[in-house]
């Protein structure tokens, strides 16, 4: 995966979790006003197992680039100090 792949990805994955978590704030019942139909008879429940579900997505996302991205400096330390640049 390039790095430009992956900086979207996290920047779409921000913005949707960003996006549910505002809209559950704002208006709890945001799914029954987009579809039409109340699944959660109206409370708001679906709507916030969605942004907690989202967001925790989004952390499993961040975590797993981030954890990409240390192995990658940590390789390219390694490295360097292999070769003496260090």
């Amino acid at each position: 995966m390039s790095r430009r792949t992956r900086i979207v990805a996290a920047f779409a994955a921000a913005l949707l979790s960003a996006g549910v978590c505002i809209a559950t704030i704002v208006e709890p019942q945001w799914l029954e006003v987009l579809f039409g139909t109340a699944p959660d008879d109206g409370d708001g429940s679906l709507e916030t197992m969605v942004a907690v579900a989202v967001s925790a997505l989004a952390c499993a996302l961040f975590a797993w680039l981030g954890g990409r991205e240390w192995r990658r400096l940590a390789a390219d330390g390694a490295e360097m100090h292999s070769r003496g640049r260090a």
